[in-house]
């Protein structure tokens, strides 16, 4: 049964555009990852800060693969500088959710 981890970043209104031009600078960094299944970024459209990071993978195992090795070669989260020296991070605060799948769905086809 797939997991899936959404990552809750608080991010002001003045650093929206940076933390989405750094997620995307990134495209490509975790889709190779073995057990990796899908990545969405969701921006906030009313009442709220909060962007979402949603990414699903196969196993806990293979989540906890991928984020060991992202930190031991990115840093951690979006916040990291692309040239090796540290940026402000783009989020003020953030919360790491689990959840397993239970039931899933997609469009019937036609």
């Amino acid at each position: 049964m797939s997991i899936v981890k959404i990552n809750v970043l608080t991010v002001p209104a003045e650093q929206r555009e940076e933390l989405e031009k750094r997620f995307a600078a990134r495209a490509g960094a975790v889709e190779g990852s073995d057990g990796f299944e899908w990545f969405e970024l969701l921006r906030p459209v009313e009442g709220t800060d909060t962007y979402l990071v949603y990414t699903r993978w196969r196993s806990e195992e293979d989540f906890e693969k991928w984020r060991s090795n992202m930190g031991a070669t990115h840093g951690q989260g979006a916040g990291g500088g692309a040239g090796g020296g540290a940026q402000r991070p783009a989020a003020t605060g953030a919360t790491l959710w689990s959840f397993e799948v239970v039931q899933s769905a997609g469009p019937k086809e036609a």
